[in-house]
């Protein structure tokens, strides 16, 4: 009796790529990192000092790379990773080191509006403590002390008034403007 023929859609199942020994440190998925290595690609350099099959990123374009990504660092954040990177200012970063960095930012990405929407309420509640509807003046100064932070009261009435745009101090700042707060200074990307 003859085999049975297969047909096409038995046969072009998708291949599955397996995690790579760097993919099962850095937590992440076999796919992100395939995004992390084409972006790696993209600006990687081949480099007489090294012997990476890779090549190595010149540190100027980690910020590009990591913008490929779609994890943009601040300005803070960038000289912070370029001193992590390439602690002995050689000016390259090698592939494992960079996939690292990557991976911690991805991880540290909230990746859906349900994840930004959980992450800013329970930001809100930290603030809050589950009493009431918006941030304090009282809240503000809990939270400044809990930190050990000597805050001007002048400062904390300016932070509420900025966050709910100027409707007053008693209004409080609610989660809505909490959001926008949390969106202006970069938390999301």
């Amino acid at each position: 009796m003859a085999p049975k023929k297969r047909t096409q859609a038995q046969e072009t199942k998708p291949v599955k790529r397996r995690q790579s020994k760097l993919a099962k440190e850095n937590h992440i998925s076999a796919e992100e990192e395939t995004s992390i290595q084409e972006a790696f690609a993209l600006f990687a350099v081949q480099h007489d000092d090294y012997e990476e099959k890779e090549g190595v990123l010149p540190t100027q374009d980690v910020r590009r790379c990591l913008i490929a990504l779609n994890l943009t660092p601040s300005p803070s954040e960038l000289r912070e990773l370029k001193s992590t990177l390439d602690p002995t200012s050689t000016g390259y970063v090698t592939y494992p080191h960079f996939i690292a960095v990557a991976a911690l930012k991805l991880r540290s990405k909230p990746s859906s509006a349900e994840d930004v929407a959980e992450e800013v309420g329970d930001a809100f509640q930290m603030f809050t403590r589950g009493e009431g509807e918006t941030i304090t003046l009282a809240h503000l100064r809990r939270v400044a002390r809990e930190l050990r932070e000597e805050v001007d009261e002048r400062v904390l009435r300016d932070m509420i008034a900025e966050a709910n745009g100027g409707e007053g101090v008693g209004k409080g700042v609610g989660l809505e403007a909490f959001e926008g707060v949390m969106r202006r200074a970069g938390v999301f990307g």
